[in-house]
């Protein structure tokens, strides 16, 4: 058996709780090859002996892997592995960084293309309903604690040695808070070399794009797709080739197929809340995926913009957080936590990346918005930023339980939907009876202003979809919206 003790360390101050740290550690003990799909857990009674912790956790342990799609409960003989996992093959355990360096990285990868702007089908007026993509409600970010912090800001010194200073990929005090805050949620293992902070992620998804695509590259993405990030990489120049989505996430098999054809220079995937349609893969598709950037020799760029609002479970741990020898460059967001005018995104990489990322944000945003930067530093390491994301977490999810009952019960032969293990959108197919083009034209008239990303078609399906936000508003407002959008259907 197993030395699980020696092999599963705990935190006990409580982040996150010890029950998830020991699914997580059975997770990586997964991926790494020590745990074989189809083999069986110890009982709980067992494993709570050998690793010393109640049985209770062990049992919150179990179920939440079982949640998570890992391991599979038999009456009468316990948890067992799911037995389909792709083999994956042992390794040494060696703790040590996921953005290792792997190979040399010496290419010239700056490059500095047009920019372009999004067109918003309806531009929203005085007393309007404005359905948006999937944002957090302004009323519930802790304005009153930033402020807080602005004006102890303002009153040290510490105020002008930042203004004063270099920047050199956010303010110090951000990327380790920011390191420490991501190692407890996601498993990274980093440190604040490994990071930068940017204006958003989109800013974040323009620069690691930027400095891998060269034009005529041809690269990976999904089908549909989050047109911001298809309208950069044509930009770029890249020679876009796309894969189908269906419930378990992008289609691995699919991805397999295309790069066995021809070689590729980079992945891009949101294996959480798929943008746009808000699936989570599975994770005997992450694992498979993992294996293909590997053997492949694939880069990647892991869009994870809304990890923290997972509602059904915990989320799975992202791409990045297993060995992918530097491939990978994790993309995420404070925004989706705070509001949209908080614009703080970040870029996790290699080390080498990173310094070449210092060098291009020099180019197109010489110092970060350091007043922001600072203040927001503070209220991760305070604490605040935790208790707003548990707090809003609840609200969040009632609201999702509240939408989704309401358009099941209305548009129960119009619009059908999956309802998503988390994020801040629903993701609606309008019915081919009703083009969703004319249907906007028509709220639009009525003051409902749809400006959720819309697709009509796709590349490989045809579509007539909508990301229908319903994080931001409250009970009242999203059942007006839906009265509206009823009677246009009628």
């Amino acid at each position: 058996m197993l030395p699980f003790k020696t092999l599963i360390k705990f935190d006990r101050t409580g982040h996150p709780a010890v029950y998830i740290q020991l699914a997580n550690g059975l997770i990586n003990l997964i991926r790494d090859g020590k745990i074989i799909p189809g083999t069986f857990l110890p009982g709980t009674r067992e494993m709570a002996r050998l690793i010393q912790l109640h049985r209770k956790t062990v049992i919150n342990a179990y179920d939440e892997l079982a949640a998570q799609g890992w391991v599979e409960s038999l009456p009468q003989k316990g948890f067992r592995v799911v037995p389909d996992l792709p083999v994956v093959k042992p390794r040494t355990y060696k703790p040590k960084s996921n953005f290792s360096k792997s190979v040399d990285f010496t290419e010239d990868l700056l490059q500095l293309p047009a920019l372009v702007r999004p067109g918003w089908v309806s531009e929203p007026g005085n007393g309007a309903i404005t359905i948006d993509d999937g944002f957090p409600d302004p009323a519930l970010s802790p304005h009153d604690s930033f402020l807080q912090q602005y004006r102890q800001l303002l009153r040290s010194e510490q105020y002008h040695q930042i203004s004063s200073q270099i920047d050199q990929g956010g303010v110090p005090h951000l990327k380790s808070a920011t390191s420490t805050f991501l190692n407890r949620s996601r498993g990274l293992n980093i440190t604040s070399e490994h990071l930068i902070i940017t204006r958003g992620a989109q800013m974040a998804i323009y620069m690691a794009a930027a400095l891998l695509i060269r034009p005529g590259d041809n690269i990976v993405v999904s089908d549909p797709n989050y047109f911001m990030a298809d309208l950069i990489f044509q930009k770029l120049g890249a020679v876009i080739h796309r894969v189908a989505v269906d419930q378990e996430g992008m289609d691995v098999d699919q991805l397999e197929d295309l790069l066995k054809a021809r070689r590729f220079r980079m992945l891009y995937v949101i294996p959480h809340h798929h943008h746009p349609t808000t699936v989570t893969m599975s994770s005997a598709r992450r694992i498979q995926l993992l294996n293909l950037i590997k053997q492949y020799e694939l880069w990647t760029i892991e869009d994870d913009y809304d990890y923290d609002f997972h509602y059904r479970n915990s989320p799975i741990l992202p791409l990045a957080s297993t060995d992918h020898g530097g491939r990978i460059m994790y993309i995420g967001s404070y925004t989706k936590l705070l509001g949209p005018s908080f614009r703080i995104g970040y870029i996790v990489a290699e080390k080498h990346f990173i310094h070449q990322l210092i060098r291009f944000k020099r180019l197109i945003d010489i110092r970060g918005d350091f007043m922001m930067e600072s203040a927001l530093a503070n209220l991760i390491e305070n604490g605040e930023l935790g208790r707003h994301i548990k707090r809003s977490k609840k609200i969040y999810a009632d609201r999702l339980e509240n939408a989704s009952k309401l358009i099941t019960d209305t548009f129960a032969e119009s619009i059908y939907f999956e309802k998503p293990q988390g994020g801040m959108a629903l993701w609606l197919r309008f019915d081919e009876r009703y083009p969703l083009a004319q249907i906007l034209i028509k709220a639009s008239a009525q003051n409902l202003h749809l400006q959720g990303s819309a697709y009509f078609e796709g590349h490989i399906t045809n579509l007539n979809s909508l990301r229908f936000g319903f994080a931001s508003l409250s009970e009242d407002r999203i059942e007006q919206a839906l009265a509206i959008l009823r009677d246009i259907i009628k």
